[in-house]
């Protein structure tokens, strides 16, 4: 079995194994094995990535390792938010380049912008109560990028692009929620299993689809 089939048996059990066994403390152990799954897709990434990859290729990779340098900064919160967000710009920079234009898959920014909306209002509504008015805006603007990250990856029509892009948004709405809404019950699980799926479903879409069964959620030959 080569290391491209293997890996992502790996990332699962690193993945499992920073959820469920590793402690809390020491503090540097935990980090470490949190972002072990993250070098992992990185590398899947790179190795399922053809010869002659193109910018959407490159640019998705570069995102993998700014959303790892996010998981590393988080405790540093604005900065580690920084990081997702350049992360998210890169992706969506990558995902233009694969645009295939559908109303269908164009109408899907409707609920993205509502659902950011509700999102918006909760959380600003909450940082006001607990007096972290300086975090309003780094938060709406990660909102905003996310949520057209999001739309661009459905707008490619790449089934595993938009798997990974929304389960993004899902995970990073259960943080948010957890951090300054309401406790969410398990949010440790939630937020980290559907993350860690996100990433390995973007990492996974570097792959060339197949001629014969076009891995998308609409048919290229399809009109808008």
């Amino acid at each position: 079995m080569t290391l491209k089939f293997a890996l992502p048996a790996l990332i699962l059990l690193t993945s499992a194994l920073y959820m469920f066994i590793i402690p809390a403390e020491p503090h540097a152990v935990k980090l470490l094995f949190k972002l072990i799954p993250m070098w992992l897709m990185i590398s899947y990434a790179y190795l399922n990535s053809p010869d002659n990859s193109n910018r959407f290729h490159w640019f998705t990779q570069i995102g993998l390792i700014f959303c790892m340098l996010g998981d590393g900064l988080l405790g540093w919160f604005v900065i580690g938010l920084s990081a997702f967000l350049i992360g998210h710009l890169f992706y969506m920079s990558g995902f233009l380049g694969q645009w295939r234009f559908s109303k269908l898959r164009a109408a899907t920014l409707i609920p993205i912008a509502a659902y950011a909306v509700f999102m918006s209002t909760q959380l600003v509504q909450s940082l006001i109560q607990d007096n972290k008015q300086e975090l309003i805006i780094p938060v709406l603007l990660y909102i905003t990028v996310i949520g057209l990250m999001t739309w661009s990856a459905i707008m490619t029509g790449r089934l595993w692009a938009t798997v990974g892009a929304v389960l993004f948004m899902i995970s990073d709405s259960f943080l948010s929620w957890n951090l300054f809404v309401s406790e969410i019950q398990y949010a440790g699980t939630l937020i980290m299993t559907t993350y860690y799926t996100a990433q390995f479903c973007i990492a996974r879409n570097l792959r060339p689809l197949p001629v014969e069964t076009n891995e998308s959620i609409e048919s290229p030959t399809v009109a808008g």
